[in-house]
């Protein structure tokens, strides 16, 4: 419904700007005042039923294995990313962790049919908040000593393939009802997603999380 309602949101500004255009040439001055009081008229529901939806939406929180998808052109939903696993520890090789670092496996996938075309997250962001709504980064350097330390999220992958990198964070509670955020698309993407009613980047809107619980603890990982 969001793609459906921006394309006629623009397509609504189109032909306004060509009415307008008529009214200011042939000097309509009751052509004028129709077109601007239409288009407050629709901003002002498009934005009542932009907030509306935003403030009606409930946070998802995803299980360990349950994926969330991600639409690419606004149109198609093929990739997917999952935690497959989560485990703790201290150290990662010469590393020592402020608090305790929390390390999920993350899977991309995609469930496209034509296995000739590419996919990939673009610019792919992962940010973990604890109970008390304290947010972590990813800890780069950790992850640089860990298997996976040169396979990227933003890979390309066709049909089948999957990618699977374990991401680390350095938290102070590792227990403490911790959610991991992914999200992905250019800063364009987001200032559109911003406005696009129902979309989970639209303004207010709650977001599709992960919930981590870590299933290992180790005391080092080398």
């Amino acid at each position: 419904m969001g793609v459906l309602l921006m394309l006629m949101t623009i397509g609504g500004l189109i032909a306004a700007a060509i009415l307008m255009t008529v009214a200011i040439w042939k000097k309509l001055n009751w052509l004028k005042k129709f077109v601007i009081g239409g288009v407050a008229v629709w901003f002002a529901f498009y934005a009542i039923a932009l907030v509306g939806f935003s403030l009606t939406s409930q946070e998802k929180v995803l299980a360990l294995n349950e994926p969330k998808e991600y639409c690419g052109f606004y149109l198609d939903c093929h990739l997917h990313t999952e935690i497959t696993d989560v485990r703790t520890a201290k150290n990662i090789g010469d590393k020592t962790a402020n608090g305790t670092f929390v390390i999920a496996k993350v899977k991309v996938f995609s469930d496209a049919k034509n296995p000739a075309i590419n996919f990939r997250l673009l610019e792919p962001n992962a940010e973990l908040k604890d109970g008390n709504g304290h947010a972590y980064t990813r800890n780069a350097e950790a992850e640089k000593l860990l298997p996976t330390a040169q396979i990227q999220l933003n890979q390309d992958i066709k049909g089948r393939e999957t990618i699977e990198k374990e991401i680390v964070f350095d938290v102070a509670e590792p227990t403490k009802d911790l959610k991991l955020l992914i999200t992905e698309g250019y800063g364009i993407d987001k200032v559109i997603e911003a406005v696009l009613i129902c979309d989970e980047d639209s303004v207010l809107h709650q977001k599709t999380v992960f919930k981590i619980e870590p299933q290992s603890q180790i005391a080092s990982i080398n």
